[in-house]
């Protein structure tokens, strides 16, 4: 079967991962963490997403979503836009937080949603110093010793930054976390489902259990049987139109690009577009150039004719100045989220 492009289709499951730059980190302390779930539960509610998993990691992040409707892209995009900045503004740094686009892998639920949850959930402690390390052999190593165990157990329950605790009743779970889908798949209800999840997760501890479920990876893009490839490819070859099924983000036009940054400054265009120092005019550049890449002429030409280089050099200045400037960068984080809701 020939490879297929990112899928997006009404209700598909994926696993989606984004690592940060040069594999640095995303996240440096607690506050960074938490104000990323608080932008989990934003896109939840805004693209109507199901979180089925989570885990947070010093330098990358793993999801396991449903996506009632085709949007994973544009969902991705505003989240990971909406933290770069965020961070960038906290942090005093400039540059592209995250390595390139998210990672995808459209899932069988069925068959392997929750095997991919439970290598979600082991992530905080399939390090080399626990003895379990990310090792690309599936299957038993030696058997742990039983201070190794106590010690792994402890680390799992005790992260906060997964969802398992919530899977597990250790914590309240968050009203954007989707638990109950994944808990029937174990075969259970209510507080045995909880245990029996538990138990699944942690027997990968106690018997030291590389565990990787991509034995199933086809193409690269999906993770499930024969039968559920031949589905899915005759699916999304059925789309009105669209490629494989997939909706792209729409780029937006020059025009909207100016309406956004005209609205979150209260000016028109016009006004501020000539004005010396005045930072509009950048903030356009940056977001046609930097975000949606559009070519510097009618870049230009929007703004009375600016040449090519000039354009240029005032997106890359606009970057350096959000990165110092908190109300520079919260007026960008604005007006892209503007420009995110025209998708939507």
């Amino acid at each position: 079967m020939a490879r297929m492009p990112r899928i997006e289709r009404a209700g598909a499951w994926h696993h989606v991962t984004a690592r940060g730059n040069e594999r640095r980190a995303i996240y440096r302390d607690d506050r960074d963490r938490g104000h990323f779930c608080d932008l989990l539960g934003q896109v939840v509610e805004l693209f109507r997403w199901r979180l089925h998993a989570y885990v947070l990691m010093d330098n990358h992040f793993h999801l396991l979503v449903e996506t009632p409707e085709p949007n994973l892209g544009r969902g991705m995009q505003w989240l990971n836009t909406s933290h770069g900045v965020w961070f960038n503004r906290r942090h005093q740094r400039a540059g592209h937080l995250l390595a390139g686009r998210f990672k995808s892998i459209v899932v069988d639920p069925s068959g392997w949603a929750l095997a991919l949850s439970r290598y979600l959930h082991l992530n905080p402690v399939r390090l080399g110093r626990l003895g379990l390390g990310k090792s690309d052999r599936a299957g038993a190593g030696a058997q742990p010793t039983r201070e190794a165990v106590q010690t792994r157990l402890r680390e799992l329950r005790g992260y906060r930054w997964s969802s398992y605790r919530a899977y597990i009743g250790l914590a309240s779970p968050p009203r954007w976390l989707e638990r109950e889908t994944m808990l029937r798949l174990g075969g259970s209800r209510g507080p045995e489902a909880t245990r029996r999840y538990g138990q699944y997760v942690e027997e990968a501890v106690r018997q030291g259990l590389a565990v990787r479920p991509w034995e199933a990876l086809r193409d690269r893009t999906l993770l499930g049987g024969v039968e559920f490839a031949r589905r899915l490819a005759q699916r999304v070859g059925l789309g009105r139109g669209e490629k494989a099924g997939a909706r792209r983000l729409a780029r937006p036009t020059v025009a909207q690009i100016i309406s956004a940054v005209a609205a979150v400054k209260g000016e028109k265009w016009e006004t501020f577009r000539d004005r010396h120092g005045d930072w509009g005019r950048d903030l356009a550049f940056y977001l046609g150039r930097k975000d949606w890449g559009l070519k510097l002429r009618e870049l230009g030409l929007a703004a009375g004719g600016v040449d090519e280089v000039a354009v240029s050099m005032a997106a890359r200045r606009m970057a350096k100045r959000a990165a110092r400037d908190p109300a520079l960068s919260a007026a960008l984080e604005q007006s892209q989220a503007k420009l995110h809701l025209l998708n939507v």
